[in-house]
């Protein structure tokens, strides 16, 4: 595993190293201003590795709150600057762009600028415009006309607070629902913000039953502190377990972080879980080896995890490494959603994907 941090900490910092340099070259500034915009830049990427380190719970919550928006927010901004200097690199090799264009020019400089706030003012207005994904579940089992609100990936903490969240109460409550499971990630990085506004209170408006499963990021936070916070947030948490509601039975797997979870065939035997007659949903959070699912005879598998990428071209590289990164599946008899996500990690911007809620309704019909 540090060989891998270690690995990635020399790829950033070559990366870095590369943007710095570009921007110092194409800014037509004088010494001392080149010099203050590389040395803000650095800055940021200071604030991105400490928006991952305990040391920032140690800070007053509104300056922690500031230092993880801008570091988590420019590791957005130095994605997209490293690939517009590629493609320009690309194109001065290739003698389609001039070298002039990347050195003390003006133009250059307001064009690449503009372009920037467009898209990540685009970014931000597309997260904060959550998008209600509706549909319907046929099955032949008794459990006509339950809606049920899903919802996975909140990352509650420094970047999105309790005025946030209650916000995105409001919205399930406003769709009536029968139950609300969620796929996990409720917690961001760490328990204190969540304590210090006293999230755990605004879960107690939701006027239907909470389910949910842990997610990596609970893992990251300190599994026994997220499972306290559940426990306070009066949700109902299955960790290898199942629950049921009349005639639908939810089954919620711990996350893979716990290399010692059951598999999907113990957890079902474990709990008497009756999947000819109990219309069966499971929640994982990662939505890794979808087989299993079918092979125990689920009826439908809720996931998150993936948030689709956050940001394009990211969501070309989760198409890669999952069988389902984002939306709607089938496998046999199985339905299967992977959410893009409610809330969001880092910084708050959504460029080619979508931050949304999930309103399923089930309905008597063959499948």
């Amino acid at each position: 595993m540090i060989p891998i941090l270690l690995l990635f900490l020399a790829v950033m910092l070559a990366g870095h190293y590369y943007v710095c340099w570009h921007v110092y070259n194409i800014l037509p500034f004088p010494l001392w201003g080149k010099v203050a915009a590389v040395s803000l830049m650095v800055l940021a990427f200071a604030l991105s590795v400490l928006s991952v380190l305990p040391a920032l719970d140690r800070v007053p919550f509104s300056l922690a709150t500031a230092f993880y928006e801008i570091g988590t927010s420019w590791i957005f901004i130095f994605l997209y600057l490293l690939l517009a200097f590629a493609v320009l690199d690309f194109g001065r090799l290739l003698h389609i762009v001039p070298s002039s264009v990347l050195v003390n020019n003006v133009v250059s400089t307001v064009l690449l600028t503009v372009v920037m706030l467009a898209v990540f003012v685009y970014g931000n207005i597309n997260y904060n415009s959550k998008h209600r994904e509706c549909f319907s579940v046929e099955t032949a089992k008794a459990v006509d006309g339950r809606k049920i609100v899903l919802v996975s990936d909140l990352h509650l903490g420094y970047n999105n607070h309790r005025k946030e969240f209650s916000r995105w109460v409001d919205m399930i409550n406003a769709e009536n629902p029968d139950l609300v499971l969620v796929a996990g990630d409720i917690i961001d990085r760490s328990i204190e913000p969540l304590d210090e506004e006293r999230v755990a209170e605004e879960f107690h408006r939701i006027k239907a039953p909470v389910v949910a499963c842990l997610g990596n990021h609970e893992y990251l936070a300190g599994v026994e502190a997220a499972c306290r916070f559940y426990d306070e947030a009066g949700i109902i948490l299955l960790r290898d377990s199942a629950v049921s509601f009349g005639n639908i039975t939810i089954v919620g797997r711990d996350d893979k972080s716990n290399a010692r979870r059951l598999s999907l065939a113990q957890i079902m035997q474990k709990n008497n879980v009756n999947a000819d007659s109990s219309y069966v949903i499971l929640l994982d959070h990662q939505p890794f080896n979808l087989e299993q699912a079918e092979e125990a005879r689920v009826d439908f598998q809720f996931s998150g995890h993936t948030h689709y990428g956050q940001v394009w071209p990211v969501s070309w590289i989760t198409d890669a490494i999952y069988e389902k990164a984002y939306g709607a599946h089938r496998r046999g008899n199985t339905f299967y959603y992977v959410s893009s996500g409610l809330g969001i990690w880092g910084g708050k911007y959504r460029i080619g994907t979508r931050s949304e809620y999930v309103v399923a309704t089930l309905c008597a019909g063959g499948i």
